[in-house]
């Protein structure tokens, strides 16, 4: 049994979370998502030149914007993973109007590369109460946008319900997995500035010491579990940031019992090895088995 999964990710944004997340109308901000024609094949030279597959996370306004290099992430043995339309919220949405997004972005991967990804990733990792159940109905096999672990996976629930004056109440433990995020694990508000929003700033030398430790602690105390590292093309393949995210890979790459793995091949092995029914049976406090639902 592998000790740690290694999955490198990258959100190929683009345009989209200019257009669709911060509502810009400014040609310069957009210049920002028009880099990743410079950043995605140097992340693509980068994992051939280390015989490492990684997992894409492709708005569809990208894929239309760029076909020829969604092609080659295709190509080159990568995942194609959803990640919405042009970077909308999906808690923004209604079920219908979710849904119109959902099968754009679909629409847009299937025409500009041919691909019926089987993971999603929410621009912004939120959901809407029926997120879950549409990622059920179009067969999806994973989301990566979840966060109740740090590195082990687990099975999504739906329709829990809550409010501040009763119990929280757990709705069923669905068939869908979940490879869970982190934000301390994700470049983009480290490094980022976008005025008014984040600050960013930070040094590459002292997260890249972060990744580290989680790294290590993962490998030391979550055998079997998923390292799951999120970057932007058009953020951490500048300079020294792209230097700093190579010597990480050194680093894991050198570790023993450590494999690198598509987030769509690590789901659909653990998936394998942990039947729904009993995992639920295994973990009542993920279930909400023995909640106490009905207050004094």
């Amino acid at each position: 049994m592998d000790r740690l999964t290694v999955c490198l990710t990258f959100d190929v944004d683009g345009m989209s979370s200019w257009i669709g997340t911060a509502k810009s109308r400014n040609p310069s901000m957009l210049s920002r998502g028009d880099f990743t024609v410079v950043a995605t094949p140097r992340l693509l030279d980068l994992l051939r030149k280390l015989d490492i597959r990684g997992s894409f996370a492709v708005p569809g306004h990208t894929a239309y914007a760029f076909p020829d290099m969604v092609k080659r992430i295709r190509d080159e043995g990568h995942e194609i993973v959803h990640h919405g339309w042009v970077h909308e919220n999906p808690a923004d949405f209604d079920e219908a109007g979710e849904r119109r997004v959902l099968e754009k972005g679909l629409t847009a991967l299937d025409r500009a590369a041919g691909v019926r990804p089987t993971g999603y990733r929410s621009p912004a990792w939120d959901f809407s109460p029926a997120t879950v159940k549409l990622l059920l109905e179009y067969g999806f096999l994973y989301d990566s946008s979840c966060m109740g672990h740090d590195f082990e996976a687990y099975y999504l629930r739906t329709g829990d319900d809550w409010g501040p004056d009763e119990p929280y109440r757990f709705g069923p433990t669905v068939d869908l997995v979940e490879l869970p995020v982190n934000w301390a694990l994700d470049d983009f508000p480290a490094f980022e500035f976008v005025l008014g929003m984040n600050p960013a700033g930070v040094i590459p030398e002292d997260l890249g010491r972060t990744w580290k430790a989680d790294f290590d602690f993962a490998l030391e105390r979550c055998p079997g579990g998923i390292f799951n590292l999120t970057n932007h093309p058009e953020t951490i393949a500048r300079g020294s940031r792209l230097a700093m995210l190579e010597r990480l890979i050194d680093h894991m790459r050198g570790q023993a019992g450590v494999v690198f793995d598509t987030l769509g091949s690590y789901a659909a092995k653990w998936k394998a090895a942990n039947p729904l029914d009993q995992w639920k049976a295994a973990n009542p406090l993920r279930t909400g088995a023995n909640a106490i639902v009905q207050a004094d």
